[in-house]
């Protein structure tokens, strides 16, 4: 089948354009490069991608015409978004970038008379402080974030509803692993320990915070199984990410355990919006897709520390 990923250089859409095309599809990619985090880890990932097949189209979702780049589309999955909980990014950054560029992507996908999937990438956030329940609940946001990401998925869902567009969504949950994007926990804890002169910026009681700490491969394997049940998926919402939740303290720990030393931590004031539990239901998706997730903290942080070490650390200065 012929692929395309939006977001496709970032973190999750990396991981997922290298899966389909292990599975022997044709994967094309869409990305804007934008500023929000170092282009330069961007580049880096499309270069690997494009030794493994996968070219990615600039273009920027919310203003550029993409019939040429979705032409013969046989599945879409939607990742590129405005991401995170911030104070400082502005509210038209996630109205445009989340919003703005989901509608002017379901109308160029809406052309494409192929089209037999569309899969819509949501998060947790959602949910709002406590993100417990299953799909059936109603959504609470608490951040632009959230509110925006939501109205997203909605508008993709509406399509279907109303016009047999065949979307569904997926609503991940606190996605870590190789490539996260720098500015979330675990580059920056992993940093820390590493740097003599970095302190771990750190939100006032963000240790107690409950999460579902999810490692990407079994986020990838999810949004497969979703490809590969495209009959049961139309117009649904699965939740995607570990029944297993850990304090971010105890994620801390882990870490200092897998590196043998403490981080340094610089204490900050409590962050507006950010989600007090996350705990993923995944009832629906083990039940109709068989969805199974079963790599620990352990492991997956191990992978992640060893990236790090790997590919950033001293070769790409991300915080100065």
């Amino acid at each position: 089948m012929k692929i395309i990923v939006t977001g496709a250089a970032g973190f999750i859409g990396s991981h997922l354009s290298e899966r389909l095309v292990s599975l022997g599809h044709s994967v094309s990619g869409i990305d804007n490069f934008n500023s929000y985090y170092l282009p330069r880890l961007k580049e880096q990932n499309a270069r690997d991608l494009y030794d493994k097949g996968v070219e990615i189209s600039r273009l920027d979702l919310s203003k550029d015409n993409l019939d040429d780049a979705l032409n013969g589309a046989d599945v879409i999955f939607h990742l590129a978004a405005q991401p995170g909980i911030s104070a400082t990014t502005p509210f038209d950054n996630y109205l445009t970038n989340n919003f703005i560029a989901t509608h002017n992507l379901l109308e160029a996908a809406k052309k494409q008379t192929g089209l037999q999937l569309f899969v819509n990438i949501a998060t947790s956030s959602v949910y709002g402080a406590h993100a417990m329940d299953d799909e059936t609940t109603a959504p609470k946001p608490t951040s632009n974030y959230g509110v925006t990401k939501l109205a997203a998925e909605q508008l993709a869902l509406s399509y279907y509803r109303d016009q047999q567009f065949p979307a569904c969504s997926t609503r991940l949950f606190s996605v870590y692993g190789e490539r996260e994007r720098p500015e979330k926990l675990y580059p920056k804890l992993i940093n820390s320990i590493l740097d003599p002169n970095y302190r771990l910026p750190f939100y006032e009681g963000s240790e107690e915070h409950l999460r579902s700490y999810s490692y990407v491969g079994d986020i990838v394997d999810g949004l497969i199984l979703v490809l590969n049940n495209k009959d049961k998926v139309l117009g649904e919402i699965f939740n995607l990410g570990t029944d297993q939740a850990i304090t971010t303290g105890e994620g801390i720990k882990i870490v200092e355990e897998i590196m043998g030393a403490k981080a340094k931590i610089d204490i900050k004031p409590k962050r507006p919006g950010d989600q007090k539990e996350t705990h993923a239901n995944i009832t629906k998706a083990r039940n109709i897709l068989g969805y199974n997730p079963t790599t620990t903290p352990q492991i997956g942080l191990a992978k992640e520390v060893a990236w790090y070490k790997e590919k950033i650390w001293q070769k790409i200065p991300l915080y100065q």
